[in-house]
């Protein structure tokens, strides 16, 4: 055998071998078996793990409003999160109480595993604080009631907590600072970091401590009025380490259905880039949550498109890239109104936490955690379904077959997106053997839903889709879920319901 013949059958062994490693790669990497889950083999003995029953919510529930003991997920708005170092994840949110008078002083929760949530108490209580719960600078400044949108973060060995005093409709505004060694405190309060007044362009509200690359902190903050903006902050106080507001990063129209708020910033080292999340619209009816991304955290962020996030030319709705929004599945009334939300990165693991009001009764604000999943090319997609303990992992086309709800999470969108049932056939068509549409597998658990447009010029729109096993909330079973974008920058949907 010549030597060339023999370099050749040595390549081809070489090729062969690290096909296999990739392989039992992606396996270690995607597949996680809980001891109490629920597993599943498909007919290519690729085991499932789907997570078990979350604890079941009663929605609406009279019973428990004067009762702090029995608050979990009710009276949760504006959330910020963060794993402290005792294992614990810490909520922490807007004074809010259904039925009744908030009490202020920023409303504290913690779970030990994202499901289940147990209240803790407040941030300021006691009688050195105005109404038993407000800063005496915040209340000098705003003569708010209560308080707002918290954001909390881990620095010099101390726990950030920065709070949000102001009157709904006003600019007469202050971001305020707390610290603590302990998440639970107590807590000293710090005054003032930020504040504006009537006149200012800017909303000294809704902070968020961010970190860049380097670990420089900077605070992102605002809304309504002239819009996001971003500042460089002193890692040893805390507070801003430069005049004035700031740089602005995102702004929409004044007006109040063209609102923008929210801004919660994350940096994604395997992709380089910087995303803002922040929310738009309505706080009652059609809030939902859009992002964009960019290589420096001071911007300029564009959404998938590569419209800025600070252009005012387009159509409002066109803008940042809708990743969440009101809804609802069959066999349910739904959720409206989600949005200012934040972001848990737990290891390798991404969260969205974000409030929702239940479609019943608009004025009952809950907490939803969601997984982040990530395209390819590098943008977040939020799960369908309500976290319950799933993990992404390596799945079977033969799973994927089926008939599935699918919502599209159109921009324009304004209340609820409505489902709509396909049928991913083993053939690989979608809904009829005889349909131009059609879905391809993409291994380890990615498809590609390809709609057809335009048969004569073969031109397609193509959503490329995650998909996790779920739990159903709607059904209250386990399943499969997908998230994921079109080629267009539309965030789609779909559960597996057959």
């Amino acid at each position: 055998m010549s030597v060339g013949n023999k370099n050749l059958i040595l390549k081809g062994g070489l090729l062969i071998l690290l096909c296999v490693i990739v392989v039992l790669v992606n396996v270690l990497v995607f597949a996680s078996v809980g001891k109490k889950d629920i597993s599943v083999s498909s007919a290519k003995n690729i085991k499932v793990t789907y997570p078990k029953a979350p604890p079941k919510i009663t929605l609406y529930d009279l019973s428990i409003i004067n009762d702090e003991k029995k608050w979990t997920v009710n009276n949760v708005h504006d959330p910020a999160i963060i794993k402290a170092d005792n294992g614990w994840y810490y909520i922490y949110s807007t004074d809010v109480k259904v039925g009744g008078v908030p009490k202020p002083g920023i409303q504290i929760r913690k779970s030990k595993d994202l499901i289940n949530w147990q209240f803790v108490g407040y941030v300021f209580n006691g009688k050195d604080y105005v109404y038993g719960g407000i800063p005496k600078g915040a209340y000098e400044w705003t003569q708010a009631t209560n308080l707002w949108a918290p954001d909390i973060k881990k620095m010099n060995g101390k726990y950030y907590l920065y709070y949000a005093a102001s009157q709904f409709g006003k600019n007469q505004s202050y971001i305020g600072l707390a610290t603590a060694t302990n998440p639970e405190g107590p807590w000293k309060d710090e005054g003032e970091v930020i504040k504006t007044k009537q006149g200012d362009v800017v909303n000294a509200i809704d902070p968020c401590l961010t970190f860049d690359a380097n670990g420089q902190p900077w605070l992102v903050y605002g809304s309504f009025f002239g819009g996001i903006y971003i500042i460089k902050i002193d890692k040893k106080t805390g507070k801003p380490a430069e005049k004035g507001f700031g740089k602005l990063i995102a702004r929409r129209d004044m007006s109040v259905q063209d609102a923008i708020e929210g801004p919660y910033i994350i940096y994604n080292p395997k992709f380089k880039k910087y995303y803002l999340f922040v929310s738009y619209d309505s706080l009652f009816n059609d809030y939902n949550v859009r992002v964009g991304r960019s290589d420096k955290i001071t911007g300029p962020y564009r959404d998938y498109n590569g419209k800025l996030m600070t252009d005012i030319e387009s159509p409002p709705s066109e803008v940042g890239t809708k990743i969440l929004g009101g809804y609802h599945f069959e066999n349910d009334d739904g959720w409206i109104a989600p949005g200012h939300n934040s972001v848990l990165i737990d290891g390798n693991d991404y969260y969205i936490i974000h409030h929702a009001r239940g479609a019943l009764d608009k004025n009952w604000p809950y907490l939803h955690v969601r997984k982040i999943l990530w395209t390819d090319d590098g943008w977040p997609v939020v799960s369908p379904e309500r976290y319950a303990g799933e993990k992404e992992q390596v799945l079977s086309k033969d799973l994927v077959v089926g008939i599935w709800e699918r919502i599209v999470l159109d921009p324009y969108d304004y209340l609820q997106s409505e489902p709509v049932k396909i049928t991913l056939l083993k053939s690989g068509k979608i809904n009829s053997e005889n349909s131009s549409d059609f879905w391809t597998f993409v291994s380890p658990n990615t498809i590609k839903l390809n709609w057809c447009k335009d048969k004569t010029k073969k031109i397609y729109e193509v959503e490329t889709v995650k998909i996790i096993p779920a739990w159903d909330w709607e059904n209250w079973k386990p399943t499969l879920v997908f998230t994921g974008l079109s080629n267009k920058g539309i965030a789609v949907w779909g559960k597996k319901v057959k």
